[in-house]
């Protein structure tokens, strides 16, 4: 079978929740690896699969800058866009961005954390309803990020508009495959973004000040500082990449504790246990369901040779449900360890922002334990196209206060 057939390509494929799972089941029994002709993508399905791509930076290139005409919004957020670089480009971005976030560096976040995840708590204490991306889970970590950068947060709305049209599909999955199209909608998107990060960026370089982007304008990698302009992607992904997971993570972690009673009765009486438990909710509903590369040669790959030059959609929300790697994977199960899931990806490119996303939501989660007897979701949640963001996009939660 391939995944030429009907019913089988990702065109043909519904953006809810079940039918990708159901998608990814059969996928992983049927067709592991395959060529979808109507999207010109190859698809991968199972772990071992997806882990080898991801740790091969050699053979499975991040870089599409050849694949689509030029266009200068685009060019212009490309020259500092870490997760399109490959060594020994990336190696000298990624240097810069590691030093903002090694673990010392986020712990010390985590009385601010608690402090803005407790007003924004306070903010809708003792409303029986809440709706939990809008009130708490979106604005903590664009909050965090935009003190960190020294962006105002005030225009957070904005951010989060920008992130849903970068990372969303558009039809057809189109917003996974580099071409005219997602050049197109991209184009549209940074020629907002752009400009926006760069008055921020030469602001900082002209007075400098406490936060980020004063620090990297004056860090030198090599010798040599980045220019303005090599530093508006750089800026614009910390500032999208570094309040899409947590957002996503923690909506799904909410509704993960909030159909598994069981679970919240068991966090509650040990804290300890919550990093395992957030853990599995990123393996359960990996916030970012697709990651994209593109051969660089002729390569094996599930019994399939993949010419040099194909974009291959290694399936990160497939992989962590491959049966051949974990125990009753369909289950959520907050105990589940060893956890090797690939969530934050996996190699060169794995999530620097990880230690930051995995605070923001325990912090979270703390204070949510602390302050509400119960929680329960209802039947009106709304979900992002499960094909691009994995998690909801609205979750009405009913809510008893301690």
């Amino acid at each position: 079978m391939t995944a030429t057939e009907p019913g089988l390509g990702l065109a043909e494929q519904s953006g809810d929740v079940e039918s990708t799972l159901d998608w990814f089941r059969r996928m992983r029994e049927e067709a592991p690896v395959s060529h979808d002709e109507g999207s010109g993508v190859w698809h991968v399905f199972r772990y071992a699969d997806a882990e080898r791509i991801l740790a091969d930076s050699v053979a499975f290139s991040s870089d599409f800058s050849d694949l689509t005409p030029s266009q200068e919004d685009v060019d212009l957020f490309s020259r500092g866009n870490l997760i399109r670089k490959d060594p020994p480009d990336h190696r000298k971005l990624r240097a810069l961005v590691g030093k903002a976030f090694t673990p010392r560096v986020v712990a010390r976040l985590e009385p601010r954390i608690t402090e803005i995840a407790g007003e924004l708590l306070d903010a809708v204490k003792g409303a029986d309803r809440i709706e939990v991306i809008s009130d708490l889970a979106y604005p903590l970590p664009v909050i965090v990020i935009t003190e960190l950068l020294g962006i105002p947060a005030e225009d957070r709305a904005t951010f989060r508009r920008w992130a849903e049209a970068l990372v969303s599909p558009s039809g057809g999955g189109g917003g996974l495959i580099p071409n005219e199209q997602r050049v197109r909608s991209m184009a549209a998107v940074m020629r907002e973004m752009n400009p926006y990060c760069l008055e921020h960026i030469r602001s900082r370089r002209a007075r400098p000040k406490d936060d980020l982007i004063s620090a990297l304008a004056a860090a030198e990698v090599d010798g040599q500082r980045l220019a303005d302009e090599e530093m508006v992607g750089f800026v614009s992904l910390l500032l999208l990449a570094g309040h899409i997971t947590t957002t996503v993570l923690l909506g799904n972690a909410v509704l993960c504790l909030g159909e598994h009673p069981e679970a919240v009765a068991a966090l509650r009486a040990d804290r300890s246990r919550l990093p395992t438990a957030i853990e599995e909710v990123l393996r359960y509903r990996a916030p970012l369901a697709p990651m994209t590369r593109r051969t660089t040669r002729d390569v094996e790959a599930g019994g399939h040779t993949i010419p040099a030059g194909e974009i291959v959609v290694t399936w990160l929300s497939s992989a962590n449900r491959d049966e051949r790697v974990f125990t009753d994977p369909d289950r959520f199960d907050f105990r589940r360890k060893p956890n090797p899931h690939l969530s934050f990806g996996h190699g060169i490119h794995f999530c620097v922002g990880a230690p930051l996303a995995r605070l923001e939501t325990r912090v979270a989660l703390e204070l949510m334990l602390d302050r509400w007897s119960g929680f329960s979701a209802g039947p009106d949640v709304e979900f992002h196209d499960a094909r691009g963001i994995f998690g909801p996009r609205r979750l009405p939660l009913r809510v008893h206060w301690a």
